[in-house]
């Protein structure tokens, strides 16, 4: 499969509308200051993303991040400009053809961004085997992905990997496919199937066991969306099976507890991540309005409290006392709400 998805990308697909189905594409706009960086991207890195979604965490200047499954490297110039001149951004990709088209422009990019030096590196590598890429343990502060470890036939070693590459506090947010079922196997050896990011994606349930066997404790849910399949003939094949596109947020914080619990804990957003003066968006659930005092539970506190979000709150700082279960509304997780079906997917 390896090879298939190398070709897949490699070869078979040349542009956007190459894709057969909306599982690496979404409908929401980027708002303006990320219109604004994806504008200072080369004309021949964009053609060559296989998508139209575009994922980005907040507060990342500063920040060393690495972009698992980089492709053309649109996301990592993208974010080369977020991170600022001293931050930096690693790519890692197995396609050879895709790292060309990323390298070619580093130092255009360096001089379009006004860089005393390019804030960029790709290196060829697999994801599933990120050991062999010579990265330095501990060395990011934010590992995004975007619609790739669906491709990994491996998953429980990317998610491994993430962890050990991350810094105590880091972040690993990436979107991806997931299913309200697992995929049977005749459907996982389908090569068009599973690159589109479809058949080698994880039914959600799997995806939370294996995020807490790598040491992600509670993985976030950001935002879901219903995956269109409008061909004919793919359609066919997956029946009724659900696809999801869900956004996820998993920090490296050892001391998570396995549920959400009240310890009687509050947090108040300051207003001053960049380009978020009115709110921070959290997950799903939670997204904190400047000024206000927020309720939360003990694993949010601690993963305000643990990371680089942590110099735009307010904390509580008195002891914590259980109180028992933290009450939120729903489970913080795809399908348990219905959902309309859109054209959208990795988001």
């Amino acid at each position: 499969m390896h090879a298939e998805v190398k070709n897949y990308y490699g070869e078979v697909l040349q542009s956007t509308d190459d894709l057969k189905t909306s599982a690496c594409c979404t409908e929401d706009a980027p708002p303006a200051h990320l219109r604004d960086a994806l504008a200072r991207v080369h004309d021949e890195v964009l053609a060559r993303y296989y998508g139209c979604g575009l994922l980005v965490p907040e507060a990342l200047e500063g920040a060393s991040v690495l972009d698992l499954g980089c492709g053309a490297g649109r996301d990592v110039y993208t974010l080369a400009q977020l991170v600022g001149a001293e931050g930096s951004v690693v790519g890692v990709d197995m396609t050879a053809e895709q790292l060309t088209v990323a390298r070619r422009h580093a130092d255009w990019h360096q001089q379009r961004f006004g860089y005393a030096r390019s804030n960029v590196e790709f290196i060829d590598g697999d994801i599933e085997r990120l050991e062999e890429t010579g990265l330095a343990e501990a060395r990011f502060d934010v590992i995004v992905s975007n619609c790739v470890i669906n491709l990994a036939t491996d998953k429980q070693a990317v998610l491994d990997q993430a962890w050990r590459l991350l810094k105590p506090g880091g972040e690993l947010y990436f979107a991806d496919i997931y299913t309200d079922r697992r995929v049977p196997a005749e459907l996982t050896a389908d090569p068009v199937l599973y690159g589109e990011c479809l058949s080698g994606a994880l039914y959600w349930n799997d995806f939370l066991q294996l995020a807490r066997r790598a040491g992600f404790s509670e993985p976030r849910l950001v935002a879901d969306k219903l995956v269109t399949v409008d061909d004919p003939a793919l359609a066919q094949k997956v029946g009724t099976i659900r696809f999801y596109s869900a956004t996820c947020r998993l920090f490296k914080l050892p001391d998570l507890e396995p549920c959400r619990e009240d310890y009687g804990q509050s947090v108040s957003y300051r207003g001053t991540a960049p380009h978020h003066p009115d709110a921070l968006p959290f997950d799903k659930q939670q997204s904190f309005a400047t000024g206000e005092v927020t309720r939360v539970c003990g694993n949010t506190w601690r993963m305000i409290a643990g990371s680089r979000l942590a110099a735009f709150f307010e904390l509580s700082q008195s002891p914590p006392v259980h109180a028992g279960a933290f009450e939120v509304g729903g489970h913080g997780l795809p399908f348990d709400t219905p959902t309309e079906a859109t054209g959208s997917g990795c988001c």
